[in-house]
C-alpha cells in the first residue's frame, strides 16, 4: 500500500511540475482606460492586446504563454497604487505602464517592492528614473529633452514677443511647462505670463481673456489635449490668434474633434512617427486590416512589451534582477526601431520632432 500512495505521489508531483511548467505568464498594461484621457489608455491596450497575441502566436516565452491583465488608473495617483497593488497579487511579472507620470511615479514604488518590472510607453516626467530604481524602463523621452526643443523654438520664432507659459498642475504638465520655462529663461528671454489652470473643466473663458488682454503672441501648455482643445477653441471665440504649441499629449484626433477649425496649426513635439518606419509596417498593416489606426502610444506599448519579452529569453528567466540586467546592456530591434537603455533607464537616443495640426489630422513637420 505504501508502495502504491508513493507512486501515486511521484505521478501527481510529476504531473503538477509539467503543469506548472506550462503555466501562463501574466504580464499587465495600465493606464488610463476610462476618463477623460481614455484615448490614451484604449491605445496602450490595443498595443498591448497586438504584442500578446503576435508573442504567442510565435510560440510565447520560454515555452509559455503571455496572459494580459489590464489595469485602469484613470490618471489618478491613488488608483494608479491600487491597481498595482492589484497587479502584484494576480502575480503579474511586467507591466507596460503607466501613462500618466503622476500615476507611473508612486506605482513604480509598489512595482519595486514587490519585484515587478515596470516600461512606461509614455510617462515623461524626469523623475521617474531618478528614483534610482533598478526595476523602471521608458520608451519615450523625457520632459527636459522636450522642453530644451520647444524652448529653443520659442527663442527662435518669438524673440522679443510676449510669450504665455500654462500647466494644468499634473506632474507631466507642470513639468514640461517648467522645462520649457528653463530653457526659454537660459535663453534670456522672460515668459509675460506663467500660469495654472484646473485640469476637468469646461470653461477657460476667464484665463482667455487674460492672454488675450496680455497680448500673448504663443502660449505653450503643458498638459493634455482636453483642455488644450477647449482652450484653443475659446481662443477662437474670443479672436485671440496666438499660435498655440505643446507636447506630446496632443497626439489623439480627439484633439481636432474638440478644436474643429480652431486647431488649425497648432505645434507639438513628438517622437518620429513609428507607424512610417519599416520595422513597423507588418504590425501596422495588422492594426488597420482589424479597423484600427495605431496612432499615438499603441506602437510604443507594443515595443515595450518586445523588449520584455526579447530580455526575459536572454536572460532565461522572468526574474526582475536578471532581465534588468539583460535590458542595461542590449540594443532591441522593435516596431520603434533599435532601442537601447541607460544607466537609469532612459533611451541612449531620444528623438523629438515637430509636429502640426492641419486640415483634421497632425503630421510631422520635415
Amino acid at each position: 500500500m505504501k508502495f502504491k500512495l508513493s507512486l501515486l505521489a511521484a505521478v501527481a508531483a510529476t504531473t503538477f511540475a509539467a503543469t506548472a511548467a506550462k503555466a501562463d505568464i501574466s504580464v499587465a498594461t495600465a493606464g488610463p482606460i476610462t476618463g477623460q484621457y481614455a484615448t490614451f489608455g484604449e491605445q496602450m491596450k490595443k498595443g498591448m492586446e497586438q504584442a500578446v497575441a503576435d508573442i504567442n502566436a510565435a510560440g510565447g516565452v520560454l515555452g509559455q504563454k503571455l496572459k494580459l491583465e489590464v489595469g485602469d488608473d484613470a490618471c489618478d495617483p491613488k488608483q494608479a497604487v491600487a491597481v498595482a497593488n492589484q497587479l502584484a497579487k494576480a502575480g503579474v511579472k511586467f507591466v507596460a505602464g503607466h501613462f500618466c507620470s503622476g500615476s507611473s511615479i508612486p506605482a513604480s514604488q509598489v512595482y519595486a517592492e514587490e519585484g515587478i518590472l515596470q516600461i512606461s510607453p509614455a510617462s515623461t516626467n524626469p523623475k521617474l528614473t531618478e528614483q534610482g530604481l533598478k526595476n523602471v524602463f521608458r520608451v519615450c523621452g523625457r520632459d527636459d529633452q522636450q522642453g530644451m526643443i520647444a524652448g529653443k523654438y520659442l527663442l527662435d520664432k518669438f524673440k522679443g514677443k510676449k510669450i504665455a507659459i500654462l500647466h494644468d498642475k499634473s506632474a507631466y504638465g507642470k513639468g514640461l511647462a517648467d522645462e520649457t520655462q528653463k530653457a526659454l529663461n537660459a535663453g534670456g528671454q522672460k515668459e509675460a505670463i506663467y500660469e495654472a489652470y484646473t485640469a476637468g473643466e469646461k470653461d477657460y473663458s476667464a484665463l482667455v481673456s487674460k492672454l488675450k488682454a496680455g497680448a500673448i503672441d504663443a502660449i505653450y501648455i503643458g498638459g493634455y489635449h482636453t483642455e488644450a482643445g477647449l482652450i484653443a477653441r475659446q481662443m477662437k471665440d474670443q479672436g485671440l490668434n496666438a499660435a498655440l504649441i505643446s507636447g506630446d499629449a496632443l497626439v489623439t484626433n480627439e484633439y481636432w474633434a474638440i478644436t474643429g477649425s480652431a486647431g488649425e496649426n497648432t505645434l507639438m513635439t513628438f517622437g518620429p512617427d513609428p507607424r512610417e518606419k519599416p520595422s513597423a509596417k507588418a504590425v501596422v498593416e495588422k492594426f488597420r486590416k482589424a479597423g484600427y489606426e495605431p496612432e499615438g502610444y499603441t506602437l510604443y506599448t507594443y515595443a515595450a512589451v518586445q523588449v520584455w519579452a526579447e530580455a526575459v529569453k536572454a536572460a532565461g528567466s522572468t526574474d526582475v534582477a536578471k532581465v534588468t540586467a539583460v535590458l542595461n546592456k542590449t540594443t532591441f530591434d522593435t516596431v520603434n526601431g533599435k532601442i537601447s537603455f541607460d544607466a537609469k533607464g532612459d533611451l541612449t537616443t531620444p528623438d523629438y520632432v515637430w509636429y502640426k495640426w492641419s486640415n483634421g489630422a497632425y503630421a510631422q513637420i520635415k
